[in-house]
């Protein structure tokens, strides 16, 4: 999709989209499965806001157009009412029309909630600009004011430590207006980027929120990284969010975490290092520009940096955790 640049882009001409409709906007949350949700976080989050305001499908992606099934492949699941189907990979915007959880205490509230949309998909194997670029035409017809995308990556984080969230924004307006950071990395990208970039190119402003999450327990769902998303998009939209079990959930991975540490003597010691360098920073959550270099050595640990992998091949490392210095 073509189009015109952003209203609100390094230009700061004014125009219809305003950052303020990050507070009382439509807005459209996005997040996408694979490299963009370590610890499963990012899609964690968003299936959380769906199931809570009872979203249905408004639009979808033909899956034959967007995806390899070898690398991405369909999975079976057993129904609720005892048939087996099959599920493909695919990403779909949800809207209002559904259901809302009958619990007040457990649906989302404040200013927007009626009008929130929810993005929820698998990161595509070919045709980026054509994938994008449908998805951002559907946000189009739905009249989306602002995109917040949600992202999680592996970082040199401690478990034991509340898991920061870094909010960066490439549109002027945005940063100004919430207090953001623009992104200083440089490299490879993933789907986010793209649309973000697409967003950006016809009027719809973009925020991101990435959080960190442990690179030690990498292999395992974190919903401790869940709750940090989420509390970082109450901070920037005003919206309140009922966490149901995910404290109790939180509190029970952690203590998981601290019992495989109690068996690892390197383990443990590597986290006490995390602890200590985590400590001695004065605020409670890392700075911007701490978090972009946890995001570059992030990348390069999976092989997606200036440095490459090790072997030659492509795609990400899928390695255990290791002490540091061959201990």
């Amino acid at each position: 999709m073509g189009g015109t640049p952003a209203s609100g882009a390094e230009s700061g001409a004014p125009g219809v989209n305003q950052p303020a409709g990050f507070e009382g906007g439509r807005l459209l949350v996005v997040a996408f499965e694979g490299w963009n949700d370590a610890g499963e976080a990012a899609t964690g989050a968003a299936k959380l806001l769906a199931e809570r305001l009872g979203l249905v499908e408004i639009a979808a992606v033909d899956p034959e157009l967007y995806f390899d099934y070898q690398f991405t492949r369909p999975t079976v699941v057993v129904g609720d009412d005892g048939v087996r189907r099959l599920e493909w990979p695919g990403a779909a915007i949800l809207g209002p029309g559904g259901t809302p959880t009958s619990d007040d205490e457990e649906r989302v509230t404040g200013p927007g909630a009626a009008t929130l949309h929810v993005l929820i998909g698998a990161e595509p194997a070919r045709t980026w600009k054509g994938f994008a670029a449908e998805l951002v035409d559907a946000a189009l017809t739905a009249d989306i004011e602002g995109i917040v995308l949600l992202g999680a990556m592996l970082a040199d984080a401690p478990h034991t430590r509340p898991l920061s969230v870094f909010a960066s924004s490439e549109n002027r307006e945005v940063r100004e207006a919430l207090g953001v950071d623009r992104s200083s990395y440089e490299g490879p990208v993933g789907i986010l980027s793209v649309i973000a970039d697409q967003a950006e190119r016809v009027g719809i402003p973009t925020v991101s929120l990435w959080a960190s999450v442990p690179h030690y327990v990498h292999n395992a769902p974190s919903p401790k990284a869940v709750l940090a998303l989420l509390g970082k998009l109450e901070e920037l939209t005003g919206l309140s969010i009922p966490r149901g079990n995910l404290e109790t959930e939180a509190k029970a991975w952690e203590a998981g975490v601290d019992a495989l540490a109690a068996d690892d003597e390197d383990m443990a010691g590597y986290i006490t290092q995390l602890e200590q360098a985590r400590d001695a920073v004065d605020a409670p959550e890392a700075s911007g520009e701490a978090i972009a270099q946890e995001f570059e050595r992030y990348l390069r640990r999976r092989g997606e940096g200036p440095e490459g992998r090790a072997d030659g091949r492509e795609g990400p490392r899928d390695e255990p955790w290791r002490p540091r210095d061959g201990a």
